[in-house]
């Protein structure tokens, strides 16, 4: 899968095909630290998950729309403005957000 390095040692790992979209990060017992995976979807679900994770929704040109704090297992969020999301460990947003907000957008 893709990977974008962001300021802070961050990274995100974009899942490009359905099946990669489909599994999520279901399955994990956690991300690696400063890890996220953005998904191309408007409307996710954590179900499967095994831990909490913020969701950093983002516009069509990259813009930071919403977040939403840690998310329990067994939930579903959408955001209709978003046209993707990035998932993060609980606690890791903010870190996240000004790092996409100062990097320049995916190409």
């Amino acid at each position: 899968m893709p990977r974008r390095e962001l300021d802070g040692g961050l990274l995100i790992v974009t899942a490009t095909d359905w099946r990669a979209r489909l599994l999520g990060l279901a399955g994990l017992r956690r991300l690696p630290a400063g890890t996220g995976l953005e998904l191309a979807v408007a409307s996710i679900h954590t179900v499967g998950l095994r831990f909490g994770i913020d969701l950093i929704w983002r516009a069509v040109d990259g813009a930071v729309v919403r977040v939403d704090a840690d998310v329990a297992p067994g939930r579903v969020r959408i955001c209709s403005a978003a046209r993707s999301v990035v998932e993060v460990n609980a606690g890791e947003a903010d870190r996240f957000v000004d790092a996409l907000t100062a990097a320049a957008p995916p190409d």
